[in-house]
C-alpha cells in the first residue's frame, strides 16, 4: 500500500466465536472514524463461522483465521504484522466505540508526541469505569492490598486504592501506567521500539506487560475521560472457568517474576507466589460451593 493512502488507524480485533459481537464492534469502529481507518480482525479457530461473516460485511478488513487458538498476545502478533496503520487500536469484539472516540485518540496521539498509548474512559454496560480502564502496575503492595480487601474498602485512597486509580477523578485526562487492550490505542513507532507482545502470556496480563515495556522506554501513556466506548464482557462458560482463572493467576505471577522479583526478597516473592496462588485455590472453592449450590436448588 503507497504511504500517502496508509490509513491513520488500524484497528486490531482478535476474536473467538463472538460473530455477532464482533459485526457490531467493527460497525461502530466503521461508522464512528472520522479519519482513514482500516481493520485486522484475528480468528483464533473460530467455528461459528466469524471470519466468513466478517468478510462478507467488510470486505476491505483482513482476516487472518488461525488453525488453532493462539491466546490473545501471540494472535495479536500476527496481526500487529499486517496493520499499516500510523497508530494501532487494540479493540476487543465485546466492545463498542461511540462517535468521536476514534478521532479523539487519535488527535491525543497527534499532538503529544510523548504519549506510547492513550485508552479512552471505558464503562461497563451499566455506565460505570471498567476496573481495568486505568490502572497502576500491580507491584506487591497493591497485590496484597487487593488480596486482603482492603483496595475494596478504601477505593478511593492513593495507598489502598491505588491499582485502579480511585483516588485521580476520572473526568480528568491523566496519566496513567496501563490501560486495557480491551481498547487502547498504541502509536506504532513505540510498539516498534519496545516489541511486541510477550507470548509468554496467554489470555491475561499482555497488556500490562507491554504498557510496563513501554514505560520503561520513556513513553506515556495518558486516559482520555472524552473518548468514550462500553466494554460488554460477557460472563466466562461454566465449562472454560477453571482456565481462565488459571490463565489469570499465571498471568499475575508471570508478570511479577518477569518484572519485580529482582527486587523482592526471596522470602517476598514466596509471599507474592502464595497470595497468587492461595487466591486462585480460594477462587474456585468459591466456585465449585456456588456450583453444588446452584444443582442443590
Amino acid at each position: 500500500m503507497p504511504e500517502s493512502n496508509k490509513p491513520l488507524v488500524t484497528a486490531l480485533v482478535v476474536s473467538r466465536n463472538s460473530k455477532e459481537e464482533l459485526l457490531q464492534c467493527l460497525k461502530a469502529f466503521f461508522a464512528s472514524a472520522d479519519v482513514p481507518v482500516d481493520a485486522v480482525v484475528v480468528d483464533n479457530d473460530s467455528s461459528d463461522g466469524s471470519p466468513a461473516a466478517v468478510t462478507d460485511e467488510f470486505p476491505h478488513a483482513t482476516v487472518l483465521v488461525q488453525s488453532k487458538n493462539l491466546g490473545y498476545g501471540r494472535a495479536a502478533n500476527v496481526g500487529l504484522e499486517r496493520c499499516q496503520g500510523r497508530f494501532v487500536l487494540l479493540l476487543s469484539p465485546h466492545v463498542v466505540l461511540d462517535p468521536q472516540c476514534v478521532g479523539r485518540l487519535a488527535d491525543m496521539l497527534l499532538t503529544r508526541p510523548d504519549a506510547g498509548a492513550v485508552g479512552p474512559r471505558l464503562a461497563m454496560p451499566d455506565g460505570r469505569l471498567d476496573p481495568d480502564a486505568r490502572r497502576a502496575f500491580p507491584i506487591p503492595s497493591t497485590l496484597f492490598y487487593q488480596t486482603v480487601g482492603l483496595s475494596r474498602l478504601f477505593p478511593k485512597s492513593s495507598r489502598f486504592g491505588r491499582h485502579n486509580m480511585g483516588h485521580v477523578p476520572e473526568s480528568e485526562v491523566h496519566e496513567m501506567d496501563a490501560g486495557s487492550a480491551a481498547c487502547l490505542m498504541l502509536r506504532r513507532s513505540a510498539l516498534d521500539r519496545v516489541g511486541f507482545f510477550d507470548p509468554r502470556y496467554f489470555m491475561f496480563g499482555e497488556d500490562l506487560d507491554l504498557c510496563y515495556r513501554l514505560k520503561l522506554g520513556g513513553w506515556k501513556i495518558f486516559y482520555l475521560p472524552t473518548a468514550n466506548a462500553v466494554h460488554r464482557a460477557e460472563p466466562a462458560p461454566r465449562d472454560r472457568e477453571r482456565q481462565i482463572s488459571y490463565e489469570k493467576h499465571r498471568a499475575m505471577w508471570t508478570y511479577h517474576f518477569k518484572h519485580h522479583s529482582e527486587d523482592v526478597s526471596a522470602f517476598g516473592n514466596g509471599l507474592v507466589w502464595l497470595q497468587i496462588w492461595g487466591r486462585y485455590v480460594a477462587e474456585q472453592a468459591r466456585n465449585t460451593l456456588k456450583r453444588g449450590t446452584r444443582e442443590a436448588t
